[in-house]
């Protein structure tokens, strides 16, 4: 796993191979934030809150870190993978990272934080998968002009929804761009 842009950019970190999770990859991850980054969110301001749900191995955490967000909650729930974000964060030295060990659908109905971003990756084969960008909203944890990434496999459209921005498509990763009114 490798940091594409900013403060610990190039650093590498092993994802051990016992692990259920998929990272997203390098060439997904650097085309979207390249995408954020030209339409959507300026890291360099330093003020943006960031929730990664279904964090999984905190590739997209570190990421956020690594470009100046003023705090990244990350919320994975397999206590292997937990430990492997805590563990990335303390190699980096930072407290910027919150790692929270939750269920996202618990976390998203109980947090009264808001967030100005939001990236959600939750495994493809999760049967509420359709259900969780609509979660999200009605849970208003995220910031008017707020932007949602949700990250889903191609058999998963969200072009109706009423916040849907766009749609980028790389491979076999899918990414959903919404904005919270």
């Amino acid at each position: 796993m490798r940091v594409i842009s900013g403060k610990y950019k190039r650093r590498m970190f092993t994802v051990p191979k016992t692990f259920k999770a998929r990272p997203t990859t390098d060439f997904a991850k650097e085309n979207l934030f390249n995408v954020l980054i030209n339409n959507y969110i300026d890291f360099e301001e330093g003020n943006i809150i960031a929730l990664d749900l279904f964090a999984g191995t905190g590739s997209i955490s570190i990421e956020l870190v690594s470009r100046g967000c003023e705090q990244v909650v990350s919320v994975e729930k397999d206590s292997a993978h937990f430990s492997f974000i805590k563990k990335i964060m303390n190699e980096v030295g930072t407290d910027v990272c919150i790692p929270v060990r939750a269920d996202a659908f618990k976390f998203i109905s109980k947090t009264h934080q808001k967030f100005n971003f939001i990236f959600a990756d939750p495994p493809y084969a999760l049967k509420e998968m359709e259900t969780i960008p609509q979660k999200i909203f009605d849970a208003e944890i995220l910031e008017e002009g707020g932007i949602l990434v949700f990250e889903h496999g191609k058999d998963h459209s969200y072009k109706e929804h009423p916040l849907f921005l766009e749609q980028r498509i790389y491979g076999s990763v899918n990414f959903s761009f919404f904005r919270q009114k």
